[in-house]
């Protein structure tokens, strides 16, 4: 400020120096002293104690029951995808979206619905099987949870063993150092899934591979009549996307192909 002593401003300036250190200072012991109660507080020990009174036992299985019955419903979509023909499908006709280069259309959530309800429909008949054998019994209390794991499992293991593979169930019975058993039921049911899953991978790159053949005869074609007329900067795809649609179109291939997907695994 004009007209006002150096000496003067350079005392101010230490008095609010002074005072912001002591305001810190506080601050600083503060922080130390509530850091030390808290220290304190928890080195009395806190404690949690899970009282279940006389029937404490039962109590404790039926928990432990509950967290196992957790744990399978959150492992329900991966056992639903690789237990059933929902991998084959949904491959299936990402491989045909593919050939057609239509590139979104139909778009993901089509498709994979579309192929969710053609997995309930060739598995009706197991889930059916499942439902009068292991579950229906277990919600009338007849039976127990292992003998409905059993009674239920069968179903789907039956399912599994008439899609794989000979070979496939051989590697992986190899790879699990399991000894060759005399029977098939006798194979684990860990042993069957991923040798099912390798199974439907096969097949489904399989079809995939027959599907791709018409329409990459069409993008040649359009390709070499293109190059002949000199049109080599005009994008094929452009061209050959509205004949490999009427060609579908006129093939009705969505019914070839759901109805082949379908009957495959009759």
């Amino acid at each position: 400020m004009p007209g006002c002593n150096p000496a003067s401003r350079h005392h101010a300036r230490g008095t609010v120096s002074g005072s912001k250190g002591r305001s810190a200072g506080w601050v600083l012991l503060a922080c130390v002293m509530l850091i030390f109660s808290a220290s304190a507080a928890f080195a009395e020990g806190p404690s949690l104690t899970l009282d279940f009174g006389q029937s404490g036992t039962k109590q404790t299985a039926v928990v432990l029951q509950i967290l196992a019955l957790l744990t399978v419903l959150s492992l329900a979509p991966a056992l639903f995808i690789m237990v059933t023909s929902f991998t084959r499908m949904v491959i299936v006709l990402s491989f045909l979206r593919q050939a057609l280069g239509t590139q979104q259309v139909p778009p993901n959530q089509v498709l994979i619905s579309l192929a969710l309800f053609l997995t309930m429909f060739v598995m009706a008949p197991v889930g059916q099987a499942v439902y009068k054998d292991a579950l229906q019994p277990l919600l009338a209390e007849q039976i127990g949870y292992e003998d409905a794991w059993n009674r239920g499992i069968q179903p789907i293991r039956g399912f599994m063993l008439k899609q794989m593979r000979d070979k496939d169930l051989e590697l992986f019975l190899e790879l699990s150092h399991s000894p060759k058993p005399a029977q098939v039921d006798q194979v684990p049911t860990h042993v069957i899934i991923p040798a099912f899953v390798l199974s439907e991978l096969r097949i489904s790159f399989q079809i995939g591979f027959l599907l791709y053949i018409p329409f990459l005869i069409v993008d040649m074609v359009v390709a070499s009549v293109l190059m002949s007329m000199g049109m080599m900067l005009l994008p094929p795809v452009m061209i050959s996307l509205p004949f490999k649609l009427i060609l579908f179109v006129l093939a009705d291939g969505w019914y070839l192909v759901v109805g082949s997907m379908v009957k495959s695994f009759q």
